[in-house]
């Protein structure tokens, strides 16, 4: 009865803070795109303090978008089959299969042995090896790679929240280190070339972002370690050799990262094979089931299966949806022109604030997409430095880190039930200012005079 109180109660907190959001959105943007807002904030709210469970939650945009008519209840409901989740399903039967055949115990002792065996040694070492990795391939392929290596290393649970948000975290800061590592990069580079621009070559993005991704890289590691316990992490005891099993894993795996290698595109290099990523990920996952390999069976597996997260990231992309055919996205970017009269570092600034907390509750591509006109065509009537800024933006795509809806690896860290929201808001908002701050006192000091 108690606990029913305090549920009705978080709903409450939740329905007051949807009220309010809405009544000051009125005040700057029409009944629609407020309500929109409101929503959001009431969705926020509920995944933050819990009054709902997350599947719950995550499942209300299909019944309060359409009550509300920002959209349909098939514009809506359709985004809960977006490609992303398929990539994300193959990649967790993957996962499943790597820990129930104790492949991960392997995996982890190997780890061990190359980097420090401490709390700090072993975040930087996630962080950097899921940035190095989502420079060439998918940040959220990435995340499920690494997640069950990392969860196996301890059994304290303040650890397992620390070791997923920095495989979390350094996907997203690494995914920005090559021109292919980030939807919004190869986006950026799209509208450069359709607008007559000099293109950005590969290895001068790579010089040009290698100082900002090591000082991120250096952040994430030093805010996740604070409070860290300081306990030693021993090496995994009795490991034996491959068994059958554990190999054809390890085979899958590897057929898997070299498929999605050759199916990257290095432009002018190479076009890459042209898969589509999430039928190679949810490919490599079905086949766990096919005889000889029948390392998966669905009777017993399926119940592992986050599915509380696959809603998750159908509310992240019907919020992105319901961003644009509202025109709110539009109504934020115009807002942009206000700002042209202050100096170059101020307005790098809102830009870059205005990009970073903005992803937090859409999609970093259809963000982007919509952003990188306006912002081109705000600066060449201004005459302010069109690349940069662009460049700016594309960035603070991608260095959202506050919200499980923010990223694809944000999501997978909460599937692991080591990460609550709340937990992922703390550090994010810290990660967020720091990463505005790096990237425009980079893009000040060192990319003014090269763009």
């Amino acid at each position: 009865m108690i606990e029913g109180i305090d549920q009705l109660k978080k709903i409450g907190i939740g329905v007051i803070i949807g009220i309010v959001a809405f009544g000051i959105s009125l005040s700057i943007f029409n009944v629609q795109q407020a309500s929109l807002l409101g929503i959001i904030a009431f969705l926020v709210t509920l995944w933050t303090n819990e009054g709902l469970p997350l599947a719950v939650v995550s499942l209300l945009p299909i019944v309060l978008f359409p009550a509300f008519s920002i959209l349909s209840t098939k514009a809506t409901s359709v985004n809960y089959a977006n490609p992303i989740i398929y990539l994300f399903l193959g990649g967790f039967l993957l996962a499943i299969a790597v820990e129930k055949t104790g492949l991960h115990r392997w995996m982890a002792e190997k780890v061990l042995a190359v980097f420090p065996a401490t709390p700090r040694g072993i975040i930087v070492a996630l962080a950097v090896t899921s940035g190095v990795l989502s420079s060439i391939l998918s940040n959220t392929t990435t995340a499920l790679l690494l997640l069950p290596i990392a969860l196996f290393l301890t059994q304290d649970n303040n650890l397992k929240m620390r070791f997923a948000l920095a495989i979390a975290y350094g996907a997203s800061v690494g995914g920005i280190m090559t021109p292919i590592g980030t939807p919004p990069n190869l986006i950026l580079l799209g509208i450069m070339q359709d607008k007559g621009m000099e293109l950005i070559p590969f290895f001068q993005w790579i010089w040009m972002v290698a100082p900002l991704a090591l000082v991120m890289f250096i952040a994430v590691s030093f805010v996740l370690g604070i409070g860290a316990p300081k306990i030693e992490i021993g090496h995994a005891e009795n490991v034996e050799k491959l068994d059958t099993d554990q190999k054809k894993v390890l085979l899958v795996l590897f057929g898997l990262i070299s498929l999605l290698l050759l199916n990257a595109p290095i432009e002018p290099y190479w076009s890459g094979l042209g898969l589509s990523e999430p039928g190679i990920l949810l490919g490599a996952g079905l086949l766990l089931f096919v005889p000889p390999l029948h390392l998966l069976d669905w009777m017993q597996d399926k119940e592992s299966i986050p599915y509380r997260i696959m809603f998750l990231f159908g509310a992240g992309f019907s919020i992105a949806t319901a961003f644009s055919h509202t025109g709110l996205a539009d109504e934020v970017a115009s807002y942009l022109v206000a700002l042209t009269d202050l100096h170059p570092v101020i307005l790098l600034l809102s830009v870059a604030a205005m990009i970073t907390f903005t992803t937090e509750i859409t999609s970093n591509t259809a963000l982007i997409s919509i952003m990188l006109p306006v912002i081109y065509s705000v600066a060449e009537q201004t005459g302010i430095n069109t690349t940069l800024f662009m460049m700016v933006a594309t960035l603070c795509a991608s260095y959202a880190f506050m919200l499980p809806i923010a990223t694809p690896p944000n999501a997978i860290a909460m599937s692991s039930g080591a990460v609550n929201v709340k937990t992922m808001i703390k550090y994010g908002f810290l990660l967020n200012l720091i990463g505005i701050g790096l990237i425009v006192f980079i893009a000040s000091i060192f990319w003014e005079g090269i763009l």
